[in-house]
This record gives C-alpha cells, structure tokens and sequence, in this order.
C-alpha cells in the first residue's frame, strides 16, 4: 500500500503534490479543534439554557401577577376617576339648576313675573335637562313633597325608603335644612326602577342644596353604573387583559393559564370556563389539584397532547393572585427547552462543515498560488529550453527573483548566450567563407557568362531591326532578348550580393527621395494596377546617406508589393520620426500577405516564392540596411497584407 501511495505520489504535478501534503494539515486540526469546541459549546448550552428557561418561566410567572395586579388597581383608580368625576358633574348641574332657580325668584321680586309663573318657568327648564341615560334633575319640599319630576310630581315621598330600607328621602330633607348657604350633598343609595325595567338595584348617587326662599330642595341624580361600573367597559377590559396573557408565547407551545383554588379555568387557550380539579397526567397524578392545594411553586409531570406519539415531560411554574384567588401558572415543555441546545449544536456542525470547505478552498487558492510561485518559472524554463533546443538562441529567461531559481535562469542564460556566440562566430567564418567563394564564383561566372549574354543580345538587337513586327519570328527573337536581359541581371544581382559596395554618404531628405521612387516605381509594368498613397511625415530631418542604395531597397519593397495584389489593391508609403531619434519607411499594402513560415526564411540568399526570381532582392536590402546602421522588419498576416518597416538611424555612429 504504502508503495503504490508513493508511486502516485511520484507521478503528480509538483502543484498537486503540495495540495495532498498541505490539506490533510489544514483539516485534521480543524475538525479536531472543532470538535473539542464543539462539545463544550453543547454541553454549556445546555445547562446555561436548563437555568436561564427556568428563570424565564419565574419571570414569566412574576410578570403575569403583576400584569393582572396592574389591571386591576387600574380599574380601581378608573373607578374612583370615574365616581369623582361624576360627582362634580351632579354638583354643576345641581348649582345650574339652583342659579336657574334663583333667576326666576329674582325675576319675582323685580315683580316680572309672578310667583307661580316664577316656579312653573323653573319647573319647565328643570325637567328638560337629563343626567346620564336615566338620570334627572327633581325638587321636593323639606317635608317631601315633589316639587318638580318627571313622573310622580306633587306625591309625598318624605317616608320613601332605598333596597335597602334606609329612610333616604327624609335624610336629604333633614341635612338639606342642616347645612350651609352654597353647600352641596351627596347620597348614595341602591334603587330599582321598575318603570325603566330594572331587575337588580342599581347604585344612584344623588347631588343636592336646599333653595330656602322657595323651601326647594333642588336634587341632580343619575346612576354610578352609567359611568364608572359600565359591565361591558368591564368585560372588554377583562377580555383584553385575557388576551394578553393568553398572547404571551412560552418557548415553541408553552403558555399561561390561570385557574382558581377550585380547578376552574380562567384562563386557558382551550379548556377556559372548565374544572379541571380531577385532572391526571400521564403518569395518573392529580397534577392540578396538587397545584390548587400548594397555591405556589414548581411542579414537573409528563403530559401527552392528542396527536402526539408519546407524552413529554413538562414544567410549570405557578403562583397565587390572592385578591382574585387566582392561580397563574406558566409551562413549557423540557425538549423545548433544550432545543435551542441543539440547535447551537446543529449550527457548530453547519459552521464546521463550511470552515472547513472555505478553509479547504482557501488552502487549495493558497497551495495553487504557492505552487504557481515555483512552477511558473520551471514551466518558463522548460519552455525556454525547448525554443533553444530548437535552435532558437536568441530566447532568454525571465529573471524575476534572487532565489536558486533566479540564479539557475542566469546561468542557463549565460550559458546560451555563449552558444549563441560561438554559433554567429561559426556563421560569420562560414559566411565569409561562403562570400569568398561566391566572390570567384560570380566573377568567373560574370566573365565567362556576360560576354556570350553580350553576343546573343547583340545578334538579337540585330535581328529585331531587320523584322517587322508582324513577323512570326519577331515574338522569338522578343523572347530571345527578354530571357536574356533576365540571365545578365541574375548575374548582376549575384555580383552585387556578394561585393556590395560601401554606401556613398551625403546629406539626403529622404521624404524628396522617396518621392522621385514612388513616382518612378507607379510607371512599372507591374504596378498598373496597384494605388499608391504617399504619406510623408513633415520637417523630416535630412540624414546621411546612400541615395543609390536606399533608392534599390525602396524600388524592391515597392515592386514586391505590387506583386502580391496580383488582383488590384493600394499600397501605402509613410514616413515618421520616432523618439529613439530614427526615421522610419513604412511600406503597408493589402495582399496576399506572408506566411509565418515563409516570415523566417524572407531574407535568406536564394529564398523566393515567386515563379520567376533570384531570390536575393531581400538580402540585398538588407545589406544595404545594415551597412546603414537601420533595422528592418517586416509583419505580414496571410490574406490581409504586409507592412515592411525600414528605420534609419538619424545620428550614424563612427567605427
């Protein structure tokens, strides 16, 4: 096992190597420390939870009391807001009445009105105004005799007894003589009237004060229940306070009921106005009677709710409202409490799960960008290597860092470069040799060739002139001339790639150069069908040069573009300066183009592509270039065309 383990191992990518290494590091301590953690987390959480559900449940329990302990002193001091403020409304009416009273007497004495008039008037007004829904204003005399009232005027009820058997009428009559100018009493007594269909008496308050001229005890009444004992005020409060308790959530389906010592349900969100004083748990236990006996504490029993598979264990708290001998109780089940346990416990596992696919994935980030780091300059060097395997010296490695990568790329690129050295040296010596050779060759060749090349285009010259041009002969003897005159410029051109002559210097604007050869170069035969356009760039500076030279390399370019538009097409001569201080002659044309394997081998002697051609009218040009101190380039995409860039140096350096 452990062999094949080392084996895979030895077969990995360097970046996956480190990805198996490091994430097992990574991991392992997580889901260790994770689970250490993990477990003392639950293990608080639960007994934090078990003492802090407990103490809700108590609070829960104290804030119930003393929600209802609140509802009912407020309804208290409503009712004695309500008494005292209906007292003071009796006591204004009973002064309007008495004010309303006194301007008729008033009204008499001026001698107005008469006396009865007087009192039938205050009569009239009396009757009119009503105290609540049933309430009134009456006037009797100090022996009882009703004055004014709407049902039973000029009776006598001096001997008028409450529910209750209380002389009330005559205790009016007798304070009312008893007390002090301006002073208004009060009585409070239960009444029932049967003509407004009262079942049960009902508490009257009744505010008065004695009109001695006319022996008038003037009296405002109304009953306590039209405005502070209003039953359905009573009920909907009631009924809200019952609705809040019943509103308070304990955990998941825990809630407070409210019973009194006998099991009668006040409050319950299903069995509310129900006894449940015989009630057993699950267990057969008298859960309830045993919490109306002891009135306050903690009880625990297992209860089962229909639709449950099983009965669950649950906990109570309970407390005793002695003003209303109410029972409150606030329960909830255990597995609830705990449930917040678990789900601390089901979050560590989530968060563990994620940690580690985040961590995982920033270690894999981590170790591909670690491993990037070492194997992007190996993979460079290996690609480098390959190019150089290939023959291809020129390329370098980037040295990026001071590592023993950063020292392994400089040597290898110190070794190429001495390769390269000895390959250019090897090249130069066989070059000249080859020169050399070609030197005799060409002039032998140039001997023994042009003086027979000179006969046959003399006989031929000769032979033209003797025909006329409908000859049948006269296109032989054409043909004899043309091949001819090819033969001698082969020979010419071999003769001047191997003894290209040192350029002439002398100060040459090259913008007025290019002009003469662009001009002479669109009169070509094979250039009828091309457009030249003349870019010229201005206030070019005048360079030392070889007019004759650059004149051949322009007239190359040129006529080579025009060949490859076979078709028609435009060709564009530019002229620039850069900052590098060298002009440039940019021949741009939209041909056939070059291929990029063709590209490399263009200014190699004897290289062509063209049916008829030597193939050193590039190496030509290039020569002269070099010999120029300038730079030629050439970039070219099959199908599209060829831009040929020629720089030439403003400033020539001295050797």
């Amino acid at each position: 096992m452990h062999r094949y383990l080392f084996n895979f191992m030895l077969n990995l990518k360097l970046r996956w190597k480190l990805l198996v290494v490091v994430l097992p590091l990574v991991i392992i301590p997580i889901f260790l420390v994770g689970g250490v953690i993990g477990y003392i987390s639950t293990q608080q959480a639960y007994l934090g939870i078990t003492q802090t559900s407990k103490a809700d449940l108590e609070h829960m329990s104290s804030f119930t009391i003393d929600l209802i302990n609140s509802h009912r002193q407020q309804f208290q001091v409503y009712k004695k807001d309500k008494e005292r403020s209906f007292n003071l409304e009796l006591a204004t009416l009973t002064n309007l009445s008495y004010n309303l009273v006194e301007a008729e007497q008033r009204q008499f004495r001026s001698g107005r009105i008469d006396l009865l008039t007087a009192r039938q008037e205050a009569r009239k007004a009396l009757k009119k105004v009503n105290v609540g829904e049933t309430g009134y204003i009456y006037a009797m005399s100090s022996r009882g005799d009703l004055k004014v009232h709407i049902a039973r005027e000029d009776e006598n009820v001096y001997n008028e007894k409450d529910e209750n058997g209380r002389y009330f009428i005559r205790e009016m009559c007798e304070k009312a003589l008893k007390s002090k100018p301006g002073e208004v009493l009060y009585i409070v007594y239960p009444w029932r009237n049967a003509v407004l269909g009262d079942k049960y008496p009902r508490k009257k308050v009744v505010a008065y004060r004695y009109f001695k001229d006319w022996d008038w005890i003037i009296a405002t009444g109304g009953y306590l229940e039209e405005t502070y004992e209003d039953v359905a005020f009573e009920k909907r409060s009631f009924a809200e306070l019952k609705e809040k308790i019943k509103g308070k959530q304990v955990g998941k389906t825990g809630y407070i009921f409210c019973m009194d010592s006998k099991g009668n349900f006040t409050v319950h969100p299903d069995g509310e106005g129900k006894n449940f004083y015989g009630a057993k748990d699950s267990d057969g236990n008298h859960f309830i009677r045993e919490m109306c006996l002891n009135k306050s504490g903690w009880i625990r029993y297992p209860w089962k709710n229909a639709g449950e598979k099983a009965p669950r264990m649950k906990i109570v708290k309970y407390a005793y409202f002695q003003p209303w001998d109410w029972i409150v109780a606030v329960g909830s089940y255990e597995d609830e409490f705990y449930q917040e346990a678990k789900d601390i416990k089901r979050r560590i596992l989530e968060s563990m799960v994620v940690l580690t696919f985040f961590v995982c994935m920033i270690a894999v980030a981590l170790v591909f960008l670690a491993s990037k780091v070492l194997t992007d300059p190996i993979n460079h060097m290996i690609a480098v290597i390959r190019k150089v395997k290939q023959g291809r010296l020129s390329e370098r490695m980037e040295v990026d860092t001071n590592d023993e990568l950063g020292e392994l790329a400089l040597a290898f690129n110190r070794m190429t470069q001495i390769i390269k050295n000895n390959k250019e040296m090897e090249a130069n010596l066989a070059q000249q040799g080859k020169m050399a050779s070609l030197g005799v060759l060409s002039s032998g060749v140039a001997h023994e060739i042009n003086n027979p090349l000179g006969v046959i285009l003399g006989y031929a010259g000769y032979l033209e002139g003797k025909m006329s041009a409908d000859d049948p002969n006269f296109r032989f003897i054409h043909e004899i001339k043309r091949e001819s005159k090819r033969c001698k410029k082969i020979v010419q051109d071999l003769l001047s790639y191997a003894r290209t002559p040192k350029p002439t210097l002398e100060e040459t604007d090259i913008n007025e150069l290019l002009e003469q050869i662009v001009d002479f170069a669109a009169n070509h035969t094979d250039m009828h069908h091309v457009s030249v356009v003349k870019e010229f760039a201005k206030d070019l500076p005048r360079i030392m040069a070889d007019g004759d030279q650059l004149r051949q390399v322009a007239i190359n370019l040129i006529l080579n573009a025009g060949a490859a538009m076979q078709s028609g097409g435009t060709l564009v001569v530019r002229t620039m300066l850069d900052d590098e201080g060298y002009i440039h002659l940019i021949f741009s044309d939209n041909g056939a183009g070059i291929s990029a394997e063709n590209l490399e081998k263009i200014f190699e002697p004897f290289f062509t592509t063209k049916t008829k051609g030597t193939g050193l009218g590039l190496a030509i040009t290039r020569q002269i270039i070099d010999q120029h101190q300038g730079k030629i380039a050439i970039e070219s995409e099959p199908g599209k065309g060829t831009t040929v860039t020629v720089k030439l140096p403003v400033e020539r350096e001295e050797f």
